[in-house]
């Protein structure tokens, strides 16, 4: 520092004051630790804000692009939230109160971006639809963000990069982000409660035990009450595994008194996520009632003619052949990351590190092992149960990200151990690069095939989608031309600047749109706009199909009700209870409606290789009766080959191997005719 005295200039030196604590980021610190580049700068990863402005890009396009692969998203919940938004739409017999599996305590969660979206763009429907797949993508973006970091500051840096990439490419994730379903809702807040269960159990660490308690239980009480299996090991953990603490014997029982009374307390604090979810669906149903106690009770004591066999069986493989199909290679990393774990504790154990074992304290192999058998756990579980669905493993699909990227780091540690051994030269290692083109190739080949699968979803399978917004934007403005609803366009109008199309006096045509076969494909009333009745009519298909919201024959079990009504969240034919819907998978025929009273027919056909019955007539060649307003490619997957139906591959040699039916919607030409032809006069 230079100073003036007496016209004399001194200077002193100061040594640089070391950078304040907080700004040091501190490395090596998690339960896997590097031995080669230790002192070499940190491995390159997002930060939390940036991993969430990575992730935004890809769940938005899932939340626009993605299909519907599941027929219960759409009747179990797009349909109870369409009602309570518009006031009709299916009911199943799960939300009949006298059975009350659904919690309408759920689907009240994703009301709100449905309200205010209609305050925004008005009273049409499909954004709304895009507004909620959309809040959907947001809430598993910051699930995944924060699960990410956690794993990347507790566990190893490398760990928490290679899990990024595999949650933001993988197929699976693709799927579950944006769909409305409780599995889903379930696999964010398991991310939200790992994100805090990662951190390692110790006494001065309350907080930890808390959040990941009331994670855990807003999972099952809001969403799916037996994903409370994915929270064993950390129980297990939380009340016996030391962690971070030090435990000398002679205070062993204070302390296992200690944290038993936090859990019991966490515990008794979580709960209390009951009381709203209990008054909602109690007021809903208009009778005391306990969703996720239903929910137990149907499923695992339902006697032996009720339960989830009711609706088909699979072989134990199900889920491996479904999860390969979803996460590719990344499988077999996941199912060997706890035999990979105990290889290397035997022969690499100076890579766990962030404890010393002792008889004291936990060593890192117990608590990454914690860390790695929730996902064992719910694979095995649901690979015994007979009744199997992709939505099922949905909250399970993160922990196999997490498992296949801490194998990944371990078989990357053996290579450098066997590199060393052989070479005896930690340097050399240190400056080989053939770990990482390891790593990466991984990584990348993964990745590829997850996308490839994802276009190949889209190009097969997305056809229901595209024929209802086909219907709404290409055929319903017809009509309104044709009798002259639909104002003057000036000439040399630019696509940009068309107006938009009022499609409210498509109400007067009274149209009904029906489903066949293709029942289980319809995309739900918010996309199909308002004024058009959607039915069903006769198939092959012999099961339990579900009736509209507060008609046909009713039984009012509940009597007069002991509840108010929220008349401005809920509806009274929320509390009316169908006759016909049952819980044993039996016909409703009072729920089809003749095939002349439809004006329109959505029905997929396979030309190549027909298949037609007197229930299934093939409406699409059925000229004299229907015409074919709009058909798109629907893969017919029984007659292409495995690879090509299985990833999208660019070229006309692989598209060659596949062959495909016409999805199409059908208009009766005579009734639709008939029905112009009154409009018109009853406008005149």
């Amino acid at each position: 520092m230079a100073t003036n005295a007496a016209g004399v200039q001194h200077i002193r030196l100061r040594k640089p004051e070391p950078p304040k604590a907080s700004n040091v980021t501190k490395r090596h610190t998690g339960l896997l630790q590097d031995k080669i580049r230790r002192s070499a700068r940190a491995p390159w990863a997002p930060s939390f804000s940036m991993a969430v402005r990575i992730l935004l890009l890809v769940r938005f396009s899932a939340a626009m692009y993605s299909n519907i692969s599941d027929c219960d998203e759409v009747f179990n919940f797009w349909e109870p939230l369409h009602f309570l938004d518009r006031g009709h739409g299916f009911q199943t017999w799960e939300v009949s109160p006298e059975f009350s599996i659904r919690s309408w305590a759920y689907v009240l969660l994703h009301l709100l971006p449905t309200r205010l979206i209609s305050v925004l763009v008005g009273p049409e429907k499909r954004p709304a639809f895009f507004a909620v797949r959309i809040s959907l993508a947001v809430m598993s973006v910051l699930a995944e963000s924060k699960f990410y970091r956690t794993a990347y500051e507790k566990i190893n840096e490398h760990v928490g990069r290679y899990l990024f990439f595999m949650l933001l490419t993988s197929a699976g994730m693709w799927n579950s982000s944006a769909a409305f379903l409780p599995s889903s809702f379930t696999m964010c807040t398991t991310m939200m409660a790992f994100s805090y269960a990662l951190d390692p159990p110790s006494n001065a660490k309350a907080k930890r035990t808390l959040l990941a308690t009331v994670c855990f239980t807003i999972g099952a009480v809001v969403g799916w009450p037996f994903a409370l299996a994915l929270a064993i090991p950390f129980v297990f953990e939380e009340i016996f595994v030391f962690g971070g603490d030090r435990v000398p014997p002679a205070i062993r029982t204070t302390w296992s008194l200690g944290r038993l009374r936090r859990f019991v307390g966490a515990v008794i604090t979580a709960a209390m996520i009951f009381i709203p979810v209990i008054g909602i669906d109690s007021l809903a149903y208009g009778h005391h009632t306990v969703v996720p106690w239903n929910i137990i009770r149907y499923n695992i004591f339902g006697g032996s003619e009720r339960g989830p066999e009711l609706y088909g069986t699979s072989p134990w493989y199900f889920y491996l052949l479904n999860l390969f199909l979803n996460f590719n290679i990344l499988v077999p990393l996941a199912l060997i990351s706890l035999p990979a774990l105990a290889i290397t504790y035997r022969y690499d154990h100076l890579r766990l590190g962030a404890y010393k074992a002792s008889p004291d304290q936990s060593s890192p192999f117990t608590l990454l092992t914690m860390r790695l058998l929730p996902f064992y756990i719910w694979f095995g579980i649901l690979s015994l149960q007979a009744h199997k669905e992709e939505r099922f493993m949905f909250p399970a699909y993160p922990l196999l990200c997490l498992n296949a990227a801490v194998a990944l780091y371990l078989i990357r540690g053996w290579q450098e151990a066997i590199f060393i051994s052989i070479t005896k030269s930690p340097y050399k290692a240190a400056q080989s690069s053939m770990f990482r083109t390891f790593t990466l190739s991984v990584i990348v080949t993964a990745s590829v095939i997850s996308i490839s699968r994802i276009l190949a979803l889209w190009t097969y399978y997305h056809s229901p989608m595209t024929i209802s917004f086909l219907f709404e934007t290409e055929e319903l403005p017809r009509l309104l031309n044709v009798t002259g609803f639909l104002p003057p366009i000036p000439p040399n109008t630019h696509a940009d600047e068309m107006p938009r199309i009022d499609l409210s006096p498509i109400k007067g045509f009274n149209l009904t749109l029906c489903y066949g076969k293709e029942w289980y494909r319809f995309p739900g009333h918010y996309l199909v706009p308002d004024g058009v009745r959607v039915d069903f009519i006769k198939s092959e298909f012999d099961g339990m199909l579900p009736g509209h919201f507060g008609e046909g024959e009713l039984k009012h079990v509940n009597g007069p009700s002991q509840y108010p009504l929220a008349p401005f969240l809920l509806r009274p034919e929320m509390r009316l209870v169908p006759a016909a819907l049952n819980d044993l998978n039996r016909e409703a025929p009072s729920y089809y409606v003749p095939v002349e009273t439809c004006d329109y027919i959505v029905d997929l056909d396979f030309p190549k290789h027909p298949v037609s019955s007197a229930n299934e007539p093939r409406y699409a060649v059925n000229t004299d009766t229907y015409d074919r307003v709009a058909c798109i490619p629907f893969l017919d997957a029984r007659h292409s080959s495995l690879l090509t139906r299985t990833l999208w591959m660019p070229g006309e040699k692989w598209q060659s191997m596949n062959e495909f039916g016409d999805y199409c919607l059908l208009r009766n030409r005579e009734r639709v005719r008939q029905k112009e032809e009154v409009v018109l006069r009853n406008k005149l």
